[in-house]
C-alpha cells in the first residue's frame, strides 16, 4: 500500500484508524475502496447491535439514529468515490511473468 492509498483511506476513515490494521487489509482485499467499505460496514454492525434509542425517564435519552444516518451516508460516499488505486478506464490491470519464446524446427 503507497502513502497515497493510506492517505486516502485515513481521510475516509479518520486517522486514528490503525495503519497495520489498514495494511494487513489491503494485503487481503487488494483494494482501498474495499477496505474502506468493509471497515465502515464493521462500525455499521456495531452501531445495530446495540438499541440505536434509550431512554431512562427522566433521567437520560440516548439516540445513536444520526450516527447510523451519517455511517450510511459515508458508505454510499465511499462507494462513488474513486479511489487512488482504482483504474479509470474500466480496464484491470494484470501483471505476467514473461517466457521467453520456444523455437520449433521442423
Amino acid at each position: 500500500m503507497d502513502p497515497a492509498v493510506l492517505a486516502w483511506l485515513q481521510a475516509q476513515l479518520g486517522t486514528a484508524t490503525d495503519p497495520a490494521d489498514l495494511q494487513a487489509r489491503y494485503t487481503r482485499l487488494g483494494a482501498a475502496k474495499a477496505i474502506a467499505l468493509e471497515v465502515l460496514g464493521e462500525r455499521r454492525a456495531r452501531l445495530l447491535a446495540d438499541p440505536l434509542q434509550l431512554t431512562v425517564n427522566g433521567v437520560v435519552t440516548l439516540d445513536q439514529s444520526n450516527n447510523l444516518t451519517g455511517l450510511e451516508r459515508q458508505i454510499a460516499s465511499v462507494e462513488a468515490a474513486t479511489a487512488p488505486d482504482d483504474t479509470t478506464d474500466g480496464t484491470e490491470l494484470v501483471v505476467a511473468p514473461l517466457r521467453r519464446a520456444h523455437r520449433w524446427h521442423r
